[in-house]
C-alpha cells in the first residue's frame, strides 16, 4: 500500500529480458533498511525487490505488468518516481494507492501557467467513468487531484514543488502515463454493478 507521495527519484541503470523483464534501478534510499521481497512503487507500479546493492535494487516485471503499464518503454537513464511501501503510523499525505496500475493515459495537452503546468490526459474509455472532478488519481505513482473531466479526457495542475521532487518536470505531449484510478471509486462501481445484478435475479 502506498500514498502517492514520491520520496525519491530513481534512474534505470540496466534492463535485461530473461523471460520476464529485469530492471536495475539506482536510488537514494538507504538500501540496508530495505528487505529483499519488499515492495517499492516504481512509476506507480508495485514491484518486488529481488536483489539489491548499497544504492540500487533490481525487480522482475511480468509480461502482464508490461502490457498494462508504460514499463515496456523504460530505457537506461530514464528517471523514475519511487515510493516505499506505507508503514503503520506513516502520514497518509496523498490518497490510498495500491500500486496496481489500471492502464495508461496519454498526455494530450500541456500549458504553462506561471510556474505551474496544466496537463490534459486521455484515459482509456473503460476507465474514464472512474475519474471525477476533485477526485484523486495516481499518475506515474503521484497522487494528483483532478481539476475537470470531459468525456475520456481530464485535467490536472502541477505546482512547481511537484515538478521539482518528481519526474513530472520531464513530461511532454504524447507521453504515456501509468494510471491508477481511486480505490474508493473502484469499489463504489463494483457495488453498483452488484446491486444491478441482484435486481435482475
Amino acid at each position: 500500500m502506498f500514498t502517492g507521495i514520491i520520496t525519491d527519484i530513481g534512474k534505470i541503470v540496466a534492463l535485461q529480458q530473461e523471460g520476464d523483464l529485469r530492471a536495475r534501478i539506482s536510488t537514494g534510499y538507504d538500501m540496508s533498511s530495505v528487505d529483499l521481497g519488499a515492495s517499492i512503487a516504481s512509476d506507480g507500479v508495485c514491484l518486488t525487490v529481488v536483489t539489491k546493492g548499497p544504492d540500487w535494487y533490481e525487480v522482475q516485471v511480468s509480461a502482464e505488468t508490461v502490457s498494462k503499464t508504460n514499463l515496456g518503454q523504460w530505457k537506461p537513464g530514464k528517471r523514475v518516481n519511487l515510493e516505499r511501501a506505507l508503514k503503520v503510523g506513516d502520514e497518509l499525505g496523498g490518497h490510498i494507492v495500491s500500486g496496481h496500475v489500471d492502464g495508461v493515459a496519454e498526455v494530450v495537452g500541456l500549458e504553462l501557467e506561471g510556474g505551474s503546468t496544466r496537463l490534459r490526459f486521455r484515459a482509456p474509455d473503460h476507465l474514464a467513468g472512474f475519474i471525477a472532478p476533485k477526485g484523486s488519481v495516481a499518475l506515474d505513482g503521484t497522487s494528483l487531484t483532478v481539476n475537470e473531466v470531459s468525456g475520456a479526457e481530464f485535467g490536472i495542475n502541477l505546482i512547481p514543488h511537484t515538478k521539482q521532487v518528481t519526474t513530472w518536470g520531464d513530461v511532454a505531449l504524447g507521453d504515456l502515463i501509468n494510471l491508477e484510478i481511486d480505490t474508493l471509486a473502484r469499489y463504489v462501481a463494483r457495488l453498483r454493478d452488484w446491486e444491478r445484478h441482484l435486481s435482475t435475479v
